[in-house]
């Protein structure tokens, strides 16, 4: 999997070399999430709140409903982080909060002794759950004054301090708390360089969990190493400079060894593709290989690779019955990929919805998006495009009164359904989706 990584600083996406020179800085972090996240995850780092000079709340937020983000930078309490997974972040960055025991005080460091902090972790995955945890495993080379040369050592406060823990040690210890370790060679960090290998081949060795390495990474050879590794890869400085794209990324990144061969297939190697629909209905499978990807995201609509003709394949290029690609996604072992992706028409050649002979199932979206359609394109005589801001608000009164009064389960739902109508055309006419409401409650029930 490839992560791109938007780092914020001061209200601005950012890019520094070893955490301190600015090297560049862009305006448009809305922007950037949606666009990133048709690859992969977004990983939003909060450098102020990480250095302990500030915060960046309020603009991650609006990230957290663009893009599914993992998010990190000064998560320092289990309160602030079950917080951030009700605002929509998948998985919580934590790092240096992990690594200083507040209850010890020891060689006269500020902040508490050095050590593995596992009440901190323990409250942590206790409250947002092992799976969405990723502890952050920044580590430099030990100096030969440290007494280890050829070791490397975790380092935390932004990467200004060095804690004296070895990587391997505190990686082991960690992991029982966490689902992903993040590692970042901060010898390398923003350099261009390229990643040094052999920290990561010593975690890949020392643990079990799932890891994604950053810092230095420069080139699609270094891609597809860290993917022979097992790892996943977060980019920064190689993306925003042009030097790797992501989509020849997430290309690299597949485990195409264990794709299937078939005639006529690039490299001869085919992998699986799954689409479904964006309310998550499964609509359709086939194959692809590295043009088809590359082609699905060039195009903005999902291609395969067709066996049975031997060459590339865009869904709907006779029939019109395209898929707009919203992401793709690897699978855990990175050998079968997700599309999401919006239908134009029937999905199966027969004029189904799915090729599984699936109706396409009734959303609340669905509902939002055929009255959108009418306040769009009025037809004559159309009840919904007649309904104006006072006559609707009037109506939702009214239905709500009438749901309040309803008696047994067949009034309940007929009146019920009238006041979500209602409701669902004053949100469109205020520009309100469902997903927003859905959301909203999700992060209700997430606190």
């Amino acid at each position: 999997m490839v992560i791109a990584s938007i780092d914020i600083q001061n209200g601005k996406v950012v890019q520094l070399r070893q955490g301190k020179e600015l090297v560049l800085e862009k305006d448009d972090a809305e922007g950037l999430a949606r666009e990133f996240d048709r690859y992969g995850e977004v990983a939003v780092i909060d450098l102020d709140a990480a250095m302990g000079t500030g915060s960046n709340s309020s603009m991650i937020r609006k990230l957290l409903r663009l893009a599914e983000c993992r998010v990190g930078g000064g998560i320092r309490n289990a309160e602030q982080a079950k917080e951030l997974v009700s605002l929509g972040a998948g998985r919580i960055i934590a790092g240096s909060a992990c690594f200083r025991d507040p209850g010890k005080k020891g060689a006269g460091r500020e902040g508490g002794e050095f050590a593995v902090n596992t009440a901190f972790l323990a409250s942590l995955a206790g409250a947002i759950g092992r799976q969405r945890v990723i502890v952050a495993v920044d580590a430099a080379a030990r100096a030969e004054a440290d007494g280890a040369p050829g070791g490397y050592e975790i380092v935390v406060d932004g990467w200004k301090t060095r804690t004296g823990l070895d990587l391997a040690g505190a990686a082991k210890a960690v992991e029982p708390y966490a689902s992903e370790l993040l590692f970042t060679c901060v010898d390398r960090e923003g350099t261009m360089t390229g990643i040094d290998l052999e920290p990561v081949k010593l975690l890949r060795g020392a643990v079990s969990c799932r890891i994604t390495a950053a810092g230095g990474v420069s080139s699609p050879e270094e891609l597809e190493a860290l993917a022979a590794l097992g790892c996943d890869v977060q980019l920064g400085m190689a993306l925003y400079t042009g030097k790797i794209n992501l989509a020849d990324a997430f290309v690299r990144s597949l485990n195409w060894k264990k794709g299937a061969s078939f005639p006529g297939a690039s490299q001869d190697a085919l992998l699986p593709l799954i689409v479904e629909s964006p309310e998550g209905q499964v609509v359709m499978t086939g194959f692809a290989d590295r043009e088809a990807l590359r082609e699905t995201f060039a195009r903005g609509m999902v291609c395969f690779h067709s066996r049975s003709r031997g060459k590339l394949w865009m869904k709907g290029e006779t029939s019109g019955n395209t898929l707009a690609l919203k992401r793709l996604r690897a699978d855990c072992d990175r050998d079968a990929i997700l599309a999401v992706a919006e239908p134009s028409g029937p999905v199966c050649h027969t004029g189904d919805f799915s090729c599984f002979a699936l109706e396409r199932r009734y959303t609340w979206e669905t509902l939002q998006s055929i009255i959108a359609e009418r306040l769009r394109n009025p037809a004559p005589g159309s009840y919904t495009a007649a309904l104006d801001d006072e006559l609707v608000r009037e109506k939702i009164r009214e239905e709500a009164e009438e749901l309040c009064t309803a008696q047994g389960h067949d009034e309940v739902v007929w009146e019920a359904a009238d006041l979500l109508y209602f409701a669902t055309v004053l949100m469109t006419r205020e520009g309100v989706k469902a997903g927003e409401v859905l959301d909203e409650l999700d992060r209700r029930h997430k606190k």
